[in-house]
Parts: C-alpha cells; sequence; structure tokens
C-alpha cells in the first residue's frame, strides 16, 4: 500500500511497553498521557498524526473533528466501539485494531466464569475469609454432560468451544455468518436461536455489539429458556438486558450469571455486582501479561506497517486520500480507487492490496467494516439495515444450495447499504434475492 506519513502517536492509555519502544525504534514519536478528560484530550489531539488507545478512551466525534493532522486511530484489543468510526471514516482516518490479541484470554475468563458459577467458588471463597466453614451451603453441579449455548462462533466461541468440551460438555451454536460445517467441524452443533434457547445449562454470547444484538437476551428469551440457566458475557456490556437479567434471577428463571461487562462501566447500579448469585469482574477480559503484550506489539507493528507501505491489517474503517485509478492489474497494494463490472454495471469503489490479495475497502459510499478480500465467488447486495437482513438472506441462500463463506457489513448502519457476502457457489438466478434486497450482483474471481 501507498505510505502513509506518521511522525508523532499520542497513546492515552497504559500499554504494553514494547508498543511504544517498536514506534520509536521506527521513527516515531511518541507521548504517553493518561486518563485525559475529554476536553484535555480534545486540547492535545490536534498535535498528533497518531492516536493508541485501549477501551477506556471514547473517540467520539467532538474528539475526531478536533484532530486536524490525525490519520490513523489504533485500538490495542478487540472491537471499535469506543470510536466514532463514521466520523473517522468522514475525515479519512483509518480505524484500526487488534482483533486476535486477546482470543485466549477472553476465552480463559469465560470458561472461568462458567466453572465460577457451576461451582460457587467465588462465594465459597468469601465466605472462608469471613471465618465460615459452609459445605452444605455451596453445593455445585458437575459440567459434564451440560449443554452450553455458544451465541457467537467466532475467534473467542471457537477457543471456548474447545475447552469446555474438554469438560465433557454438549455444546451448540449460533452464528449467521460461520458455515454449518464449520461449526460442526469444530464439535459445535450449528442451530436457530429458537431451538439453542430450551436446551442449554449455560449460555454465553461472543458477539459484537450492534443494533441486532442489543438486548439479545431479555425477558422474551430468558422465558424460552430452562428454568436456572446461567449465563457468561465477556462480550460486550448491552448484550444481555441488564435489566432483565435482574428479573430472572429474582425469579430463579437464571440460576447465576457470570459477567466481565456491564452497559456502563463501572456500573453505578450495584444491583447486579452484589447479586448473591452473580460473578462479576471489571473488564478483566483482556487482563492478562500475555493478551496486553500481544495487542501492544500487534497496534505499533500495524502503525509502522502502514507508515512503510507494508500491509493494512486489522483495519475496520479507510481513507480514501491521495487515491491513484488502478485496474485489476494494481499490485503496489495503495489505497486506491478500482471498478467493479458485473451485469452491465460499474461501480466505483475503493480498495487496496493485502498480502498479494487485492481488497475492497468501500463501495458506492458504503464503507466495509472488515475489508472484503477479492477472491472466490462474491455476492454484493444493496438493501435497506435491518437486524433480520443476513439470517433472511443466509436462509434463502441456503434453500439455493449456496453456503455463506464470509461476510462484511457496512459501517453505517441506517439507510440504504451495499453489503458483501462470499459465497461456496454463485447463484443460478439473482431474482430469487428480489424480496430481500434492492440491487444485486455476483462474479467470480
Amino acid at each position: 500500500m501507498a505510505p502513509i506519513r506518521v511522525q508523532s502517536v499520542l497513546i492515552s492509555e497504559s500499554v504494553d511497553p514494547r508498543c511504544r519502544s517498536i514506534l520509536e525504534e521506527n521513527g516515531i514519536r511518541v507521548t504517553e498521557k493518561h486518563n485525559m478528560k475529554k476536553d484535555e484530550l480534545i486540547a492535545e489531539i490536534k498535535d498528533y498524526d497518531g492516536l493508541v488507545v485501549r477501551s477506556a478512551t471514547k473517540v467520539t466525534s467532538d474528539i475526531i473533528n478536533a484532530a486536524s493532522n490525525l490519520k490513523i486511530i489504533g485500538r490495542a484489543g478487540t472491537g471499535v466501539d469506543n470510536v466514532d468510526v463514521d466520523a473517522a471514516t468522514k475525515k479519512g482516518i483509518i480505524v484500526m485494531n487488534t482483533p486476535s490479541g486477546n482470543t485466549i484470554s477472553a476465552a480463559e475468563l469465560t470458561c472461568a466464569l462458567i466453572m465460577s458459577l457451576s461451582r460457587h467458588v467465588p462465594q465459597a471463597v468469601m465466605s472462608m475469609k469471613a471465618g465460615n466453614w459452609d459445605r452444605k451451603k455451596f453445593m455445585g453441579a458437575e459440567l459434564y454432560g451440560k449443554v452450553l449455548g455458544i451465541v457467537g462462533l467466532g475467534r473467542i466461541g471457537k477457543e471456548v468451544a474447545s475447552r469446555m468440551q474438554s469438560f465433557g460438555m454438549r455444546t451448540i451454536g449460533y452464528d449467521p455468518i460461520t458455515p454449518p460445517e464449520v461449526a460442526t467441524s469444530w464439535g459445535v452443533e450449528p442451530m436457530s436461536l429458537e431451538q439453542l434457547w430450551p436446551q442449554c445449562d449455560y449460555i454465553t454470547v461472543h458477539t459484537p455489539l450492534m443494533p441486532s444484538t442489543v438486548g439479545l437476551l431479555n425477558d422474551e428469551t430468558f422465558a424460552k429458556c430452562k428454568k436456572g440457566v446461567k449465563v457468561v458475557n465477556c462480550a460486550r456490556g448491552g448484550i444481555i438486558d441488564e435489566a432483565a437479567l435482574l428479573r430472572a434471577l429474582e425469579s430463579g428463571q437464571c440460576g447465576g450469571a457470570g459477567l466481565d461487562v456491564f452497559i456502563e462501566e463501572p456500573p453505578k447500579d450495584r444491583s447486579l455486582v452484589n447479586h448473591p448469585n452473580v460473578v462479576s469482574c471489571p473488564h478483566l477480559g483482556a487482563s492478562t501479561k500475555e493478551a496486553q503484550a500481544r495487542c501492544g506489539q500487534d497496534i505499533a507493528q500495524q502503525i509502522v506497517d502502514m507508515v512503510n507501505g507494508k500491509n493494512l491489517v486489522g483495519a475496520v474503517s479507510c481513507s480514501v486520500v491521495n487515491q491513484t485509478h488502478c485496474t485489476s492489474e494494481c499490485t503496489a497494494g495503495g489505497i486506491c480507487e478500482v471498478e467493479i463490472m458485473a451485469n452491465n454495471c460499474s461501480s466505483k469503489a475503493s480498495g487496496s492490496v493485502q498480502g498479494g490479495v487485492p481488497v475492497l475497502l468501500s463501495l458506492s459510499g458504503s464503507g466495509f467494516r472488515q475489508p472484503v478480500s477479492l477472491t472466490g465467488n462474491l455476492l454484493f447486495f444493496k438493501a435497506s439495515a435491518n437486524p433480520q437482513l443476513l439470517p433472511s438472506v443466509a436462509g434463502l441462500l441456503a434453500s439455493e444450495g449456496v453456503q455463506i463463506e464470509s461476510f462484511s457489513a457496512p459501517v453505517d448502519s441506517t439507510g440504504d447499504l451495499w453489503y458483501c457476502v462470499g459465497v461456496s457457489s454463485l447463484l443460478r438466478d439473482l431474482g430469487v434475492l428480489k424480496p430481500l434486497v434492492k440491487e444485486a450482483a455476483q462474479l467470480a474471481i
């Protein structure tokens, strides 16, 4: 890709020391100022080309608009929901994260919370420290033979499944993206949410926080579960409706909850934290030496690679400045404009080359959250944002014998937007999509 000039980077939170070292070894000036208030960061950010954050810094549109020189925002961790990606994209600022840095740590904490719920370990520890010896009060249950429902079969969900299968748990799961045969190869029985809820003894969620996952576990879904089901959330606060969870705990419909994340952090409402059947942590999913080292080193190396014109890894938004027109013969990897021809129609797009593979970053104004690899069979469709869109499209494709192998969603969440799915084979007739989408095109590369 074309080099991007980054001379100075502000690190606003505590990250692994190797992050600073790698940046400085490559000629980038680094300043560390932690725990800044919003107004302080607005005043400070104008002097920097890059910003590195973890999860505590909220990079709002006000901060982004005050950043006259900013070219890159690096999140040392998974997800970027603390960054206004739309505002960054409009200003041509690249936003990237380190999607695999904390996978193992988050998976291990999830497993620890599942085990703590099954044997009441934290409650027993506190009882012992209080001078008690109460064996009957903390009667637990084996995990062996129990059913674990995994909602979200990405990197972390897969690792959780592998570990809990070692305890003899039956793992079932739901994911609208992961092909059923892939989930099956991991030892997970894929199924719909309606099939999953009533079977689970334990449920763990591993999805991003987006409109379709807010309140995924709520009064209605808890009512569909087994009485006494136990739930774990090490993903994002808000996926489980906290008020509904409290009601389920009080009624006994939910037998316990392991929470590492909350809608508000730290939570001012302590009702869940103080509940006797809740095991809670202060957002420790990535809080291991190994994860922090990986995330810190990864984000620094990704910035250095970008500066040196190498790969653009972990990007969830793109810069479209300094564009050059290119064709499928472009091999420099620079962010550029491409033209996609399909069904006698042309669409302008921005893209680059990563690892020798051309990738699509935006299409007709719709920026993709994850770059689309321009390889294999690709189906593009334009439709109004709708939480049921992807499941509906997946079901329709399945009825035509076509499986979804990958999915790239748009950055925006309102209006008519372009989506892209990698598919096992091209549709014989695009007309079958008419009830769901406004435009569609497919191509094989």
